[in-house]
């Protein structure tokens, strides 16, 4: 039998690499950076030329497919999931690194089909690092296999978490209260890379034991998770319950004692859903 999305999937990472070619030379240019929802969500002219170059080349093979794209969305388009085959992709993850030279940047690309996640992509393209998977077939950085970590005692672990776009009070508040409770557990560590992406993939290959953040998009997490999963992790919701890809509250870890464990210190806020009705203006 005919393996239905070895196509699509070799075709994502052929052109990963492509965009990631694009972000290291723009990234030796001048960058034009503006902002979206507020003045530290940003975006430069490479966002958007880089999603139009992964969409566009996807659909000169896959014609019928349906994107969700961060820079789409970020012009009005809906942000919904349905049971046809759909793209869904981060152009620049990190851009807030991309403009200030900070070395993490990934293109990152999942593609579901019948809301379930087949494959995922990430090119952490300053490094020249392919981290890739598909459901039930393994999770590799370039060419090799690779593995979530062994450790299960809290005290040995590194922890991944992000400060995320919301700079309310409460929210801060919450955020760092949350690090706070993690460290004094205590852990080896707290680290961020500055792209959800890429800080799956280090849970992936075992260079941490968790990631967790509210306030991300499906784009964000979309490739990374089907990363983690492949390399023996798992997903879910930061209140314990099932990972849900449009719920913008993600935990990852390489397993449930750490994931247990991490959960219990975070402080929930609210983040309105990727899905949600697009409010009239």
């Amino acid at each position: 039998m005919a393996d239905e999305w070895q196509s699509a999937y070799d075709a994502a990472v052929e052109v990963a690499r492509k965009a990631g070619a694009v972000i290291r030379e723009a990234g030796e240019k001048e960058i034009k950076v503006c902002t979206k929802s507020c003045t530290v969500d940003l975006v430069t002219k490479t966002d958007e030329r880089v999603e139009k170059i992964i969409i566009g080349a996807i659909k000169e093979q896959f014609p019928t497919h349906c994107f969700i794209g961060e820079e789409s969305v970020a012009k009005g388009e809906p942000c919904i999931l349905t049971d046809k085959p759909t793209w869904i992709i981060d152009p620049v993850d990190g851009t807030t690194n991309f403009v200030h030279g900070f070395p993490f940047v990934a293109v990152s690309i999942g593609f579901a089909v019948n809301k379930e996640l087949e494959f995922g992509v990430v090119y952490s393209c300053l490094e020249d690092k392919m981290y890739r998977a598909r459901k039930g077939k393994g999770a590799f950085c370039d060419d090799e296999k690779i593995e979530v970590s062994d450790v299960k005692d809290i005290h040995k672990s590194i922890i991944i978490c992000e400060h995320g776009y919301d700079r309310s009070p409460e929210t801060v508040q919450k955020i760092f209260s949350t690090m706070r409770r993690i460290l004094c557990i205590p852990v080896h560590g707290l680290r961020g890379s500055g792209t959800a992406a890429t800080n799956m993939c280090l849970v992936a290959c075992g260079a941490a034991e968790a990631f967790f953040e509210i306030g991300i998009h499906c784009w964000d997490i979309a490739a990374g998770a089907v990363i983690v999963r492949e390399a023996g992790g798992l997903l879910l919701d930061v209140d314990g319950g099932p990972f849900d890809l449009m719920s913008r509250r993600m935990g990852s870890a390489n397993n449930m004692v750490i994931a247990n464990r991490i959960l219990k210190e975070i402080e929930i806020f609210p983040a309105e859903r990727d899905d949600a009705p697009i409010k009239k203006k």
